[in-house]
């Protein structure tokens, strides 16, 4: 595969990984496209983290090909490399913030590395992104362990926006949260993809989440990718590897909960799609 089609932001073709005699994946095949909002799910073991890291060059595949953007990672050199990752945002699962540095510094931490702006520019530019996830400008004052769950969530998605990337990778956004606090978050992404059209890549259990605000996800188990569709088409197959995801309680719960909305905009204009 030496080509992206114009439409995806990332291709991957047979990935295979490997740890020791434990297979990871093998021969994973995925297309994600540009401006959606894609997930991946899994049991435990399944290779979900390991499949987002890969994407995000933490770590390498055995064999077969991983495009982003455009270029493919296995062939980039260190500074090609450095280009690419400042077009991309990550939110890792516990927020990665560093805990000496006030959230404002944080938030200002790539801009001070990857540009020559000067202080103030960067302080005014921490102080709009952290807007664009719902926090006021005070919070930038604040370190990270005085912030609440959905908060630290919010500050860390401020980080992961401060380069203005084209693409956005989220590990369990919403693990720890509460019901609203999670709900919020859930708005928060949908909003981002619409107002900044990003793509949106995410590794989640998260069952409402996958329910309001995803446009498809990747089931994976047993080394593959098992289906690729909407929760709407996830729902309805018959694969038991996709089934068990809504068997459980948690599982019917949310799916009466998202057909309940059908019909109508399940976020009011935030969450809504763009055409």
């Amino acid at each position: 595969m030496t080509d992206l089609n114009n439409a995806n932001a990332i291709e991957m073709d047979a990935v295979c990984k490997r740890y020791g005699e434990h297979i990871v994946h093998s021969g994973i095949n995925l297309s994600i496209r540009k401006a959606e909002i894609f997930a991946l799910i899994g049991g435990s073991g399944s290779g979900k983290s390991t499949l987002l890291n890969e994407m995000i060059m933490l770590q390498r595949p055995d064999s077969g090909t991983i495009m982003v953007l455009g270029q493919q990672l296995g062939q980039l050199n260190e500074q090609q490399a450095m280009a690419l990752k400042k077009r991309w945002g990550v939110v890792f699962q516990h927020g990665g913030l560093f805990g000496s540095l006030t959230v404002r510094e944080n938030i200002g931490l790539p801009l001070r590395e990857h540009s020559a702006m000067d202080d103030v520019l960067i302080d005014e530019i921490a102080d709009w992104k952290l807007s664009l996830t719902g926090l006021k400008a005070d919070v930038g004052g604040q370190y990270p362990s005085e912030l609440s769950g959905g908060m630290l969530k919010r500050a860390s998605l401020a980080r992961a926006l401060a380069l203005d990337p084209e693409l956005l990778f989220l590990d369990e956004p919403t693990a720890g949260l509460d019901p609203e606090s999670a709900a919020e978050i859930d708005e928060l992404v949908c909003r981002l993809r619409n107002q900044n059209g990003l793509t949106v890549v995410m590794v989640t259990h998260d069952l409402d989440l996958l329910w309001q605000v995803s446009d498809r996800i990747a089931v994976l188990a047993d080394g593959k990718v098992q289906a690729v569709g909407s929760m709407q088409e996830l729902a309805a197959s018959d694969n038991p590897a996709v089934k068990h995801f809504f068997d459980g309680p948690r599982g019917r719960a949310a799916q009466t909960q998202a057909q309940r909305l059908t019909g109508s905009d399940k976020h009011g204009s935030i969450a809504s799609k763009p055409k």
